[in-house]
């Protein structure tokens, strides 16, 4: 069963895989601010390293922000559907 991007279990790891100037990627951080969700922000925009490991978890999909969970791949976009 794949995580719920809007529910993450407390203790998981949670990557998100951004561009500074998307507006999915700033939706994204608001509602995990707002919830109170700890995550770890990588620019894949602007570092070379950021993005090729953005690109092994998503096969090469170029859409963000990826939500990785628990250092599994989850989806790209944000919203319902996702979009990026």
């Amino acid at each position: 069963m794949k995580p719920d991007v809007e529910h993450v279990a407390h203790g998981s790891k949670l990557d998100l895989y951004i561009s500074p100037d998307c507006p999915y990627c700033r939706a994204a951080i608001a509602y995990y601010d707002a919830a109170g969700t700890q995550y770890e922000l990588h620019d894949a925009q602007n570092d070379r390293a950021q993005r090729k490991r953005m690109f092994d978890y998503t096969g090469g999909d170029p859409t963000v922000p990826a939500i990785v969970i628990d250092g599994a791949y989850v989806q790209s976009g944000w919203g319902s559907p996702p979009r990026g």
